[in-house]
């Protein structure tokens, strides 16, 4: 069985092709999810988003020009969807000190000793960055994406996404110290 490159499925997709569509989403979508996940802290605006994505990729398929690779200019639109989101009026919102009073039942002593797993903990140190930093930290380790390819997609120099990383895994191991991770961290 022959995979299609992204490439040859925005050429297909540029010309009409819905099945190439369905196979890029499927590809993309988890990753595109995650990402937008990770810069609005909201899964149901996250998948109300992965839709407007993958709807601008199949508007805009005939413009991908391949000056970056098609996983790169997917999550350069997430991005830039996920940031027009965060600007826009939010309606009400929940009370963090009223929500911290609110019982939790369904903590068991099985959920909270999963709660207190290192990838809890990471998670937590995680949501304690800046949204940059955060948002560098999950280009590079999540996406899996270059220091090109993250310039890119932020729009900024690449020694900025440099320095934002060396900060942001300077931040991270403090935060993990503190939380009693300094054991193992990279």
């Amino acid at each position: 069985m022959q995979v299609t490159s992204d490439e040859a499925l925005i050429e297909q997709i540029a010309a009409g092709d819905k099945l190439a569509m369905r196979t890029l989403f499927t590809r993309h979508q988890v990753r595109v999810f995650r990402f937008l996940c990770g810069i609005l802290r909201d899964q149901s605006t996250a998948e109300d988003l992965l839709n407007d994505v993958f709807i601008d990729v199949w508007r805009q398929a005939s413009r991908f020009e391949g000056r970056s690779s098609v996983s790169t200019w997917v999550l350069a639109i997430a991005r830039y969807k996920a940031l027009s989101a965060l600007r826009r009026p939010h309606t009400a919102e929940l009370d963090e000190d009223a929500a911290a009073e609110i019982e939790d039942e369904t903590d068991n002593p099985e959920v909270v000793a999963q709660k207190q797993d290192k990838g809890g903990i990471l998670r937590a140190c995680l949501s304690r960055l800046s949204a940059e930093h955060r948002e560098i930290v999950d280009l590079v380790y999540y996406q899996e994406k270059s220091i090109e390819e993250c310039a890119e997609i932020v729009r900024i120099p690449e020694n900025t996404v440099k320095t934002r990383l060396f900060h942001a895994r300077k931040r991270l191991a403090e935060i993990a110290k503190s939380k009693g991770l300094d054991r193992g961290w990279p």
